[in-house]
């Protein structure tokens, strides 16, 4: 039995087993597949109460959020922003800002809307604007503006850049989107809509599972029950 393949083989199994777990259950990777497993329904089709998916077209209401990386205007963003570290001879990504916002908005389907409680939201956006600082490249005013907010600066103490990347997604407007929660049919006044809006499905979380919300193509994909 030849020990010297056999002992590095099994190390790469080792290593591509955890791996390969990291990646089947890293958060956007089960939010992606609680959306794409789960029960789709036309907005107009839910009953109080129930748990579903629903698809629909962003709407905004009143003025929008301000994407603090692009300056779009958006309903929801999502920025991640992660430092380069050195260990040693390796060097990884350390995450030194993570931040999801909701603004108000509604997504409709045909006559009918849904609003999306954002107060606890787990989403999954398709990251379309990337940046990056380090040396040799200066990170813009604006890119140091979202830093200085975060308590995080570019440079570090002897006036280097440091080696960040900055991820950006965004709901806009028009967008299609999919969003899972508890289902209940409110008065527009009652989740301080307009009165234009007359009567609304708001999708809550519940005691054991956030709003699931995504516009990643994989997840919008839906067959009505």
């Amino acid at each position: 039995m030849n020990f010297d393949i056999i002992i590095p083989l099994g190390v790469f199994i080792v290593i591509l087993v955890f791996v390969l777990l990291g990646l089947y259950f890293n958060k956007k990777a089960v939010i992606k597949r609680k959306l794409k497993k789960a029960v789709g329904k036309k907005i107009s089709d839910i009953v109080s109460g129930e748990i579903a998916k629903v698809v629909g077209k962003v709407e905004f209401v009143g003025e929008p959020l301000i994407a603090p990386l692009s300056g779009r205007r958006c309903a929801y963003y999502y920025v991640l922003v992660e430092q380069q570290k050195s260990s040693g001879k390796s060097t990884h990504w350390d995450t030194i800002i993570e931040e999801e916002v909701g603004g108000k908005f509604v997504i409709r389907d045909g006559r009918h809307c849904a609003h999306i409680d954002s107060r606890n939201v787990k989403s999954v956006l398709v990251e379309d604007r990337q940046y990056s600082s380090g040396y040799g490249n200066d990170a813009t005013p604006e890119l140091e503006k979202y830093l200085n907010k975060h308590g995080q600066k570019s440079e570090g103490i002897f006036g280097w850049n440091k080696n960040i990347r900055y991820k950006e997604g965004v709901l806009e407007e028009g967008e299609l989107i999919a969003a899972m929660g508890k289902g209940e049919w409110k008065s527009a006044e009652q989740v301080q809509l307009p009165d234009t809006y007359d009567r609304v499905l708001e999708i809550n979380s519940t005691e054991q599972e956030p709003v699931y919300l995504s516009d990643d193509p994989k997840t919008v994909s839906i067959t009505y029950v």
